[in-house]
């Protein structure tokens, strides 16, 4: 009777632990995405050549501090940002769009608080200087089924950092802009695939980004494929894996 009467308690105390553990592993998940790193996935290909469609990669959370959008669903628990630092020039940063914060934008920044940005015949000039860019040949980019060709260019900014731009022409009002003034607590960001990105250069759009916005910087890719094949091809899952970027630190 002894034995009949503890099988039932035994049953329900194996419940509770495996009710625990999911509990405790949903806990130490949050917190994980909330102050380290957390996934995102690159839809667009604003960022070609640096970040390709079907890239997958882990946001670094701690790296300028944290505000509201650090948090899941981004609840208004405070303004402005706890330990917060500025980013670099030339990080690849996923950031709130200014005017829909329900939707994640990733673009490297050019252009901190008190910075004139400037874009000139298709060249980028900060405070009056010009980032010289350096050919590399031509590059064939894949968005989203759509073929596109441009010029490969190496572009270095004041601080030395050094990148990769795509570039398709020279002319046009993106290539010709005004001079923006990035006013404090903002930064100004851009696309690297520069004719196909909108980014702070669009006023009405992206403009200038709250430094609040910022959820985390660009750290590295865990994983990539290129979606050429139907969903339901599953013989040819393994050749649409890109092996060669998974690891890639972004730069």
């Amino acid at each position: 009777m002894a034995t009949s009467k503890a099988k039932p308690r035994q049953h329900a105390n194996v419940w509770v632990e495996n009710i625990k553990t999911i509990l405790y592993a949903g806990l130490i998940a949050v917190a994980v995405r909330t102050v380290a790193f957390e996934p995102f996935n690159i839809p667009s290909g604003s960022m070609i050549p640096t970040l390709l469609v079907g890239d997958y990669l882990f946001v670094s959370k701690y790296s300028y501090g944290y505000s509201r959008y650090s948090l899941p669903f981004s609840p208004p628990l405070f303004s402005g940002r706890i330990f917060g630092a500025l980013p670099k020039r030339g990080d690849v940063v996923v950031f709130k769009y200014p005017r829909d914060t329900s939707i994640d934008y990733i673009k490297r920044i050019v252009g901190l608080p008190g910075d004139r940005i400037q874009v000139k015949e298709g060249q980028l000039y900060i405070n009056g200087e010009l980032c010289p860019r350096q050919p590399e040949g031509t590059y064939i980019a894949d968005e989203n089924g759509i073929k596109m060709m441009g010029r490969l260019y190496q572009e270095t900014l004041p601080n030395g950092v050094k990148h990769d731009i795509l570039k398709e022409r020279d002319d046009g009002w993106v290539n010709n802009t005004q001079e923006y003034v990035v006013p404090p607590g903002h930064v100004f960001a851009m696309g690297d695939n520069r004719d196909n990105s909108a980014d702070s250069r669009f006023m009405d759009g992206v403009g200038f980004v709250p430094v609040e916005n910022l959820v985390g910087r660009a750290e590295i890719l865990f994983f990539s494929y290129d979606a050429e094949y139907p969903w339901w091809e599953v013989w040819e899952w393994p050749f649409e894996i890109r092996w060669s970027r998974i690891l890639k630190p972004v730069h």
